[in-house]
């Protein structure tokens, strides 16, 4: 079981560096374009292309005013779509399918119960690690 994004598996964390696209503005890594959705704000958008820091994009992402039960309806879609295109992508497809068949857990000491799984607890949805075992199926071409 792979527990945690951390060294040797780090390339599946949302902060690893790769270009994501969504309604045709480019973002440097998954959070980055995750986060640009939260507003429909020009220069929110403008912001989450420029800072470098996918860390402060998700912390100044936390000081919006958003709808949460709007956003609660497609934060799992936004997400998989940002899945797809990162591992669709070489190397992280080749790295992906490399796991095998191994459960993918997104550990997190910062109390994520939603997209991973508090290490500290064991209690989480891991909803992220289910997104990206799913694209790992659908790469194996076991679901469509």
């Amino acid at each position: 079981m792979i527990k945690e994004f951390t060294e040797k598996y780090n390339w599946l964390s949302n902060f690893f560096p790769c270009w994501i696209t969504l309604n045709g503005v480019t973002f440097q890594s998954v959070e980055h374009a995750y986060q640009s959705e939260k507003s429909s704000d020009l220069d929110w958008k403008k912001k989450c292309q420029e800072i470098l820091s996918p860390g402060k994009i998700k912390r100044d992402a936390k000081k919006l005013e958003i709808n949460r039960k709007e956003w609660d309806k497609k934060k799992l879609k936004i997400m998989e779509i940002c899945i797809d295109q990162k591992f669709s992508k070489e190397p992280f497809r080749t790295k992906l399918l490399e796991t095998g068949e191994e459960e993918i857990q997104e550990g997190n000491n910062w109390n994520d119960e939603f997209w991973g799984v508090n290490l500290k607890t064991g209690k989480g949805s891991n909803h992220l690690g289910k997104l990206i075992m799913k694209k790992r199926d659908r790469l194996n071409n076991k679901i469509f």
